[in-house]
């Protein structure tokens, strides 16, 4: 078996306590170092890798306090067990990715190590990422994007460790999967809200042209409009947009969705009442703008708890989290 080594990067922003963490947890993930095996001592560290006594102390009692390692007295630092470690990939960290993200987090106990990255829709990324990491998780938790290399690219990955979330899109049958529908439930979500949005002359989706949300959610409005017989239109344009009276506007884009509320208040319409707004997904702070924004939203909470199970049971998941309305001045 391979002895343990270490060598700090003095150039890297990481502190170097946190890069001992984290050669240690490679370690033991790697089965370099296994349940039972004695640790470097802090002066033996310290000599070898050229760390202050601090440095060490420090990356050390944060291994123990995650349960990673335990000490014994006058014997030292041995390795506790296996710990978890695990891949989170998404897309960009948004006000609802943090829901999501905060849930994950507290529903894992501590010796659940999470290394979180963000692609942003860029396929370069998402390859290097993902091709840097093969081989040093237990679980690949992955939020996908429509692009015809990302399953290809995911193929590299043992199926059993990956789990795609938020949209069900680039899997196959042997990976896992929890995920929000943007098609069906949406048109649901408008049935409920039936009454409301007929109160108004016309439906406006605001779908602009740099969005990565799905166009499903396009194909389920026009739907929706069709089988009401209501007036409807898509703008795609978001920074020209026109908000006229009577109409009601579902924005998928928060951003495009500022750009409604800049123009009614311009024009000094009054949501709910001259104008109506739906936005997607639920944030904190939508409960609390203009007395209440209207949303379409999956329950992120829900899904971080589900994602957390998988980690924690390591038992293949297929499982589509509600979407609902939550109805409020707005509209």
């Amino acid at each position: 078996m391979k002895a343990f080594q270490f060598t700090p990067d003095s150039n890297s922003s990481t502190p170097k306590f946190q890069q001992l963490i984290q050669a240690f947890q490679d370690a033991i993930n790697q089965k370099i170092l296994v349940p039972g095996d004695i640790l470097p001592s802090v002066n033996q560290m310290c000599k070898e890798c050229s760390l202050s006594r601090d440095t060490v102390f420090k990356a050390y009692s944060e291994l123990k306090k995650r349960s990673v390692i335990e000490s014994v007295p006058n014997k030292g630092y041995f390795v506790a067990g296996e710990i978890t470690r695990v891949f989170l990939f998404l897309d960009t960290f948004k006000a609802y990715k943090e829901v999501l993200y905060d849930s994950f987090r507290k529903s894992l106990p501590d010796t659940v190590a999470v290394d979180l990255h963000f692609h942003h829709y860029n396929i370069d990324v998402f390859k290097s990422q993902l091709r840097e990491s093969v081989g040093k998780y237990s679980t690949y938790i992955v939020m996908n994007f429509d692009h015809p290399e990302v399953a290809d690219t995911l193929q590299k990955i043992d199926p059993k460790k990956v789990l795609i979330i938020d949209w069900n899109v680039n899997a196959n049958d042997q990976q896992s999967q929890i995920f929000q529908d943007f098609g069906t439930s949406v048109f649901d979500c408008l049935q409920t809200g039936l009454d409301r949005i007929k109160k108004y002359d016309h439906f406006c989706l605001v779908y602009p042209g740099y969005t990565y949300h799905s166009y499903e959610t396009v194909e389920y409005f026009l739907r929706f409009c069709k089988i009401n017989a209501i007036k409807h239109s898509i703008v795609t344009d978001a920074d020209s947009i026109e908000v006229k009276k009577n109409t009601v506007y579902l924005s998928v884009s928060d951003r495009a969705m500022v750009k409604v509320l800049d123009k009614a208040r311009e024009k000094e319409l009054e949501f709910g009442t001259d104008v109506g707004l739906i936005s997607y997904n639920e944030t904190p702070m939508k409960k609390y703008i203009d007395k209440g924004i209207t949303v379409i939203s999956t329950d992120f909470e829900m899904m971080g708890n589900k994602v957390a199970s998988f980690v924690k049971d390591s038992q293949r998941a297929s499982y589509c989290v509600p979407t609902k309305l939550i109805l409020r001045k707005s509209l």
